[in-house]
């Protein structure tokens, strides 16, 4: 069931979300070569409870850390630990943050030093995605809509889009209905209506769609082997249009 957020609603979940955006700001500006996954989940945590919210993924599912951090072949749902991040590296974070009964829920991949130019094509390609699922995410279209706008720039540019995870809606709950995925076909799909609350997050594949869950049953990483990158953002429909709500500028 798709649930509609009423305008008292949106205001409380926008705190949820400018703490998750500031969240993400915040790691992704301490990413570099030296430090490790686990420090940087510790740098999330830290900052998110400081706004008095929590981490929303901490124990989600058993999910033992308070961040998703991802590295390289990595697209998703990488548990932080002692790993040493390297000049060269892409990391993925997902942040998560929840207040006032409401979350926020975020991602980038950000790159530690200087990385390649096939690997800041990919980064950029999906970052690129995500605007373009946002742009398709108008009221009275469809979630097919965002899903062809997304898989069609990432093939366009000779990417993979992920297919085994989507996105999905967020509110009172970490995912809520609608799934949305990065793939599919245009005017199918439940109709986006003011009031729906949305994460859109492609998941992009240098080569090849195949992912693979390692043994933790968390950790999943491409087949190919190829670097995957991850944006994402939390997203209100309105009778304006989508509105981003994670924008960490939003934070006063």
């Amino acid at each position: 069931m798709i649930v509609l957020k009423t305008s008292n609603e949106l205001r409380k979940m926008q705190k949820a979300c400018r703490i998750s955006a500031q969240a993400l700001q915040v790691a992704g500006q301490a990413v570099k070569p030296g430090i490790t996954t686990h420090e940087l989940d510790r740098i999330i945590e830290r900052f998110i409870r400081s706004q008095g919210a929590v981490p929303s993924f901490k124990g989600y599912g058993g999910f033992p850390a308070s961040a998703c951090i991802s590295v390289n072949d990595v697209v998703i749902h990488g548990i932080p630990d002692r790993r040493v991040i390297k000049e060269g590296d892409i990391v993925s974070i997902d942040v998560g943050a929840m207040i006032d009964g409401f979350h926020g829920d975020n991602a980038a991949t950000f790159a530690a030093g200087t990385v390649s130019p096939e690997a800041q094509k990919l980064m950029d390609v999906t970052r690129e995605c995500l605007y373009k699922g946002i742009e398709a995410a108008q009221p009275g279209n469809r979630i097919g809509d965002i899903s062809f706008a997304v898989q069609t720039h990432a093939e366009e540019n000779g990417f993979a889009v992920v297919r085994q995870f989507v996105g999905h809606g967020v509110g009172n709950k970490l995912h809520e209905d609608p799934e949305v995925p990065n793939f599919g076909t245009p005017h199918r799909g439940p109709r986006l209506m003011p009031g729906m609350t949305i994460a859109i997050e492609p998941m992009i594949n240098g080569k090849g769609a195949g992912v693979r869950v390692l043994s933790d049953g968390w950790t999943t990483v491409t087949q190919s082997g190829s670097l995957s990158a991850h944006f994402e953002h939390t997203v209100a429909i309105t009778d304006n249009g989508p509105v981003i709500m994670t924008v960490p500028e939003d934070c006063k």
